[in-house]
C-alpha cells in the first residue's frame, strides 16, 4: 500500500472544491494550518509536517488511525493492540504517545494526552470519510499550539460549500469487517453549508477471541456560514464504540525457550481473550467495610461514549486576522481487558508453589493439588500435561471514568511591513476545565495455555480424594489486587505569541512562547489489604479494600515553552531550516487522585536542522534532530507475582537522549509509476538515571530506551495506467523496524521484522473498488514484550518469550461511490 503527495487543499478552508490531481501535483499546493500563523505550502514552512488527505489514506487503507501514521517518518507505531489506544512514539522520545498531541480541527477533544484508559494515544479519535486531511508536526512549533506536545496530529475536518458532494463506502474484511462509512456536504441557504457523516462497524476481529472485537460507530457534523469578512461553524460529534484490547501472549515454552507455544496459542490469531471471562466477579470491601460485587463481561472491551459540540469564527478586519474556537466534551468510558502479568509456570510447580500455603489454611491433611475446570465445582479435572504442560495467571482490569473538558482558543494575527522586512504576529490566549472521575479494580485468574483459555481452580484434596478446600476459586487467584478510586478537577489558562520575521525574499526567522498555569484539585480513596473471610479458599485472603480514608490533594505547575527557527528557500525547490524548541511537560491531573504518585516535571531540549526539495510531484525532506530530556522521568508500575497489585511505582529519574535523522521522499520518474518512502534512524538512550529502590542505574545508563529501535521505516511504489474509461492502480508496502528491547538493561530482545502489503483498486467513474492486503507472507514480530513485569530483569531469555504480536495476513474489500 502507498501514499502519494500529501494532501493538496484549495486553501485553509476544508470544504472548497479540490483541483484535479495532475494540476495539484504540478502546483505542489500542498497548504499546512497546523503549526503556523496562517496557512503556508509545506515546502514554505521551517518545520517538519505531513498532509494526509482523503485520497491519500484510500490508498493505505490503514487498519487503524495508528497504522495510518505509521507512514509518517520519526513515528514508530505499536498497531497491534486493537482498533484505538495503540502505542506512537515520536522521533526516539521515550514515552508511550512520544508526547504527540491529537487535535480535531486545532483543539483536542480532552486537554489532558492521558485519560484513565480513554485517551490515551489515538483514544478519541476516529478516522471516517469526515476527515477531509490529518496534518502532523513533529518537533518544530508544536509546544506552542499545544500543551504538553513534542508533536501534533490534526484532524481538519470537512465543511460544506457551494456544490453537494457526497460519499459512501462499504468495507469487508476476511476478519469478519463489516463496516459502512458515509459523508454529504452542500449548501441549505445563500453563504450557509452543512457536512454529516460517520460510520457503522462491526469486527469479529484480527484475533479470535470468541465473540466481536469492534463493535459501534460515530457521527459528525457541522454548519458553516460564509461572513463577508470570514465565517463561523458550528460542529457536533457522538461516539459510541466498543473496541477490545489485544494483550501479549506467550510464544515461547520459559523451560524451553527453542520450543514454541503456536499449537496451543496460534501467533497470528491466538488470544487470552475468551469467552470464560464474560462473567467475571470482582469482590472488594467499600469504605463502610461491605463486601461489593461487580459483574463484568471482557466482550465490552474499551466501550468509549461522549458528545463534543463546538464553535468556530474568523474573521478578517483591515488586515487583523481574529480567530476564535471553543469546545466542549462529555462523556463516559468502561474498560474491561484481560492483562499479561507473569510467565507460564510448570503444572507441577505451580501447585508445589502453592502447596504450603494450602496446608497452613486447610489443615496438615491436604496431601496434593490438583487443577479443575473453574464452573464445574470442581467435577472436571483437568491435566495440564495433556496439552503444553503450564499454567498461567493473567489479570482482569475493570475501570470506569466518567469525563468532562471544556476548552477555547482566541487569537489574533497581524502583518507588519517594517524597514528590515515583514512581521507577521500571532498572539492568543487558550484555556480548559476539565476532569473527571475513576474506579479501577484488577484481579487475578489462573488460566490454561491456549487460545480462548478455560479458567481453572486448584483444589486441595486429602489421602483419599476429598476437598479440603482450594486455592482458587471460580478461576479467581486472587480477588481485587489493586483497588483505586478518586476524581480530579483541574483549570488551566496559556498565554502564546509567535513571530514570523521575513527578513530578505528567501529567508524567514521565526520565534515563539508558551506560557500555561495550572491548577488541580482532586481526591483519592486509601486502600489497604484485608482477608474477606471465605475459609474455603486462599482467593480472598489478602484484598484490597478501602478503609474509609480519604486524601485530596492539590497542585498548581507551570511551564513554559519556546522555539526559534530559521527557514532559507535557496529557490522555489530547494531549501534548509533549523531550529531549537524547549519542551516542558507538567505532572498530569492525576497525580492529585491518586496515592504516593512520581511527580516531575519532564523538561526536553530539541534541536531540528532539515533540507528539503521539491521539484513538481518528487520531493525529499531530510530532518536531523537531537532532544534531551532533563530531567526525565523513566518510572513505571510493575507488577507484584507474590501480591498481584500493579498499581506500585518504580522510580527512574534521570535523563535520556533521542538523536537521529528522519527521511520523507517521493519521486515519479514516470507518469505511470512512483515510489514514495520515509526511512527514520535514531539513538535513543538512557542517562544519568537514579533509582531509589535498590535497582543499579548504572547498569541502564546508555542503553537502548525501551521498545524503541534505532532503524524502521517504509518503502511504497505504486503504478496507475488507464483501460478504457477505467484507472487501475496497484501498490506496495515494505516495512521495516529494527532491534529493541523489553527491559531497561537490554537484557531480552524484540528481534527486527519486514511486512509486506498490497493493495489493487478499479476505479471507473464515480465507483471505486479495492482490495487490500496486510502481513502478506505471515511475518512475525512482537512490537512489545510482557511490560508489567520484564521492564527491570527481562524474560530470562535472550530474545522475547512473552509479547504482543503482529497481526497475521488479512484482506479486506473496500467499494465506494462518490457523487
Amino acid at each position: 500500500m502507498a501514499w502519494s503527495l500529501p494532501a493538496m487543499a484549495g486553501g485553509q478552508d476544508a470544504g472548497q472544491t479540490a483541483a484535479p490531481a495532475a494540476e495539484v501535483e504540478g502546483a505542489q499546493s500542498d497548504i499546512i494550518v497546523t503549526g503556523s500563523a496562517r496557512s503556508q505550502r509545506r515546502f514554505d514552512v521551517s518545520y517538519a509536517v505531513n498532509s494526509l488527505s482523503q485520497d491519500d489514506v484510500l490508498k493505505i487503507a490503514p487498519k487503524s488511525f495508528a497504522d495510518l501514521l505509521s507512514t509518517v517518518p520519526g513515528i514508530q507505531v505499536e498497531a497491534t493492540g486493537g482498533e484505538v489506544q495503540n502505542i506512537t512514539r515520536v522521533r526516539g522520545i521515550p514515552t508511550d504517545r512520544g508526547y504527540l498531541i491529537f487535535q480535531q480541527d486545532g483543539l483536542p477533544l480532552y486537554h489532558e494526552i492521558d485519560g484513565v484508559f480513554f485517551n490515551s494515544g489515538e483514544g478519541m479519535n476516529r478516522y471516517d470519510l469526515m476527515t477531509e486531511r490529518v496534518e502532523i508536526v513533529r518537533g518544530g512549533p508544536a509546544p506552542i499550539y499545544a500543551s504538553s506536545a513534542a508533536a501534533i496530529a490534526n484532524n481538519i475536518t470537512v465543511s460544506g460549500g457551494p456544490e453537494a458532494r457526497g460519499k459512501a463506502q462499504i468495507t469487508l474484511g476476511d476478519t469478519g469487517l463489516y463496516r459502512l462509512d458515509a459523508m454529504q456536504s452542500g449548501p441549505i441557504g445563500e453563504n450557509t453549508y452543512y457536512a454529516i457523516g460517520g460510520f457503522l462497524r462491526q469486527h469479529d476481529g484480527y484475533r479470535d477471541s470468541g465473540f466481536p472485537s469492534d463493535k459501534g460507530g460515530q457521527i459528525r457534523a457541522n454548519l458553516k456560514h460564509d461572513l463577508g469578512n470570514g465565517f463561523v461553524k458550528v460542529s457536533m460529534q457522538y461516539t459510541n464504540d466498543h473496541n477490545l484490547f489485544y494483550l501479549p501472549i506467550p510464544v515461547a515454552d520459559p523451560r524451553n525457550p527453542s520450543v514454541s507455544l503456536d499449537p496451543y496459542i496460534d501467533y497470528h490469531t491466538g488470544t487470552m481473550n475468551s469467552p470464560s471471562l464474560r462473567n467475571v466477579n470482582i469482590k472488594y470491601r467499600d469504605g463502610a467495610g461491605v463486601v461489593q460485587g461487580l459483574n463484568r463481561d471482557l466482550a465490552d472491551g474499551r466501550h468509549m461514549r461522549f458528545f463534543n459540540v463546538g464553535l468556530q469564527y474568523e474573521g478578517n478586519f483591515n488586515d487583523w486576522l481574529v480567530s476564535a474556537k471553543g469546545g466542549f466534551t462529555k462523556g463516559k468510558s468502561s474498560f474491561d481487558a484481560f492483562y499479561s502479568t507473569t510467565n507460564p509456570v510448570d503444572g507441577n510447580v505451580f501447585a508445589a508453589n502453592n502447596l504450603a500455603a494450602a496446608r497452613t489454611a486447610f489443615g496438615a491433611d491436604v496431601a496434593r493439588l490438583g487443577y479443575a475446570l473453574a464452573g464445574t465445582n470442581r467435577a472436571t479435572p483437568y491435566d495440564p500435561y495433556a496439552a503444553s504442560g503450564l499454567v498461567m495467571s493473567g489479570q482482569y482490569r475493570a475501570v470506569e471514568s466518567k469525563f468532562y473538558s471544556g476548552q477555547a482558543d482566541v487569537s489574533v494575527t497581524r502583518k507588519f511591513e517594517t524597514g528590515f522586512g515583514t512581521h507577521d504576529v500571532r498572539a492568543g490566549i487558550y484555556g480548559s476545565a476539565y476532569g473527571n472521575t475513576s474506579f479501577i479494580a484488577y484481579q487475578d485468574m489462573l488460566i490454561e495455555v491456549q487460545s480462548q483459555p478455560r479458567t481453572l481452580d486448584l483444589v486441595a484434596y486429602s489421602a483419599t480424594g476429598a476437598v479440603l478446600g482450594s486455592v482458587t476459586q471460580n478461576g479467581v487467584l486472587r480477588y481485587t489486587t489493586t483497588l483505586n478510586q478518586g476524581e480530579a478537577d483541574a483549570k488551566m489558562i496559556a498565554i502564546y505569541a509567535n513571530d514570523t520575521w521575513e527578513v530578505t525574499d528567501g529567508l524567514k526567522i521565526d520565534g515563539g512562547i508558551r506560557k500555561e498555569w495550572y491548577d488541580y484539585e482532586g481526591f483519592a480513596l486509601v486502600s489497604a489489604s484485608a482477608n474477606l473471610g471465605d475459609p474455603t479458599t486462599l482467593a480472598d485472603n489478602a484484598t484490597r479494600a478501602f478503609t474509609g480514608a480519604i486524601v485530596s490533594s492539590t497542585l498548581k505547575p507551570s511551564s513554559t515553552n519556546w522555539t526559534v527557527g530559521a527557514n532559507y528557500d535557496f529557490n522555489g525547490n530547494l531549501g534548509a531550516y533549523a531550529r531549537v524548541s524547549n519542551l516542558e511537560v507538567p505532572p498530569q491531573m492525576g497525580v492529585v487522585s491518586s496515592i504516593a504518585p512520581t511527580i516531575l516535571k519532564t523538561k526536553a531540549r530539541q534541536y531540528e536542522l532539515g533540507v528539503k526539495a521539491s521539484y513538481g510531484p518528487a520531493y525529499l525532506y531530510v530532518t536531523g534532530f537531537y532532544t534531551k530530556f532533563d530531567p526525565f522521568n523513566a518510572s513505571f508500575i510493575a507488577f507484584n507475582p507474590a501480591t498481584g497489585r500493579n498499581d506500585q511505582s518504580v522510580p527512574f529519574i534521570g535523563e535520556a537522549i533521542a538523536k537521529g535523522v528522519e527521511i520523507d521522499g517521493r519521486i515519479k520518474p514516470l507518469r505511470w509509476f512512483e515510489l514514495a518512502g520515509s526511512v527514520t534512524w535514531a539513538d535513543p538512550q538512557y542517562r544519568n538515571l537514579e533509582n531509589s529502590s535498590g535497582a543499579d542505574p548504572a547498569a541502564v545508563n546508555g542503553n537502548q530506551i525501551i521498545r524503541e529501535p534505532k532503524f524502521f521505516g517504509n518503502v511504497r511504489p505504486s503504478v496507475r495506467f488507464p483501460i478504457g474509461g477505467t484507472e487501475i492502480e496497484v501498490a506496495g508496502r515494505y516495512e521495516w523496524v529494527g532491534r529493541r528491547y523489553v527491559d531497561l538493561f537490554n537484557l531480552t530482545a524484540l528481534p527486527a521484522y519486514q511486512t509486506i502489503g498490497a493493495s489493487a483498486s478499479v476505479t471507473y467513474g464515480d465507483w471505486r473498488f479495492q482490495v487490500v492486503g496486510d502481513n502478506l507472507s505471515n511475518a512475525k514480530g512482537l512490537t512489545e514484550g510482557n511490560p508489567r513485569t520484564d521492564q527491570l530483569g527481562g524474560q530470562g531469555a535472550s530474545d522475547a518469550i512473552y509479547g504482543r504480536p503482529l497481526f497475521g495476513r488479512n484482506f479486506r474489500f473496500i467499494l465506494s461511490r462518490s457523487w
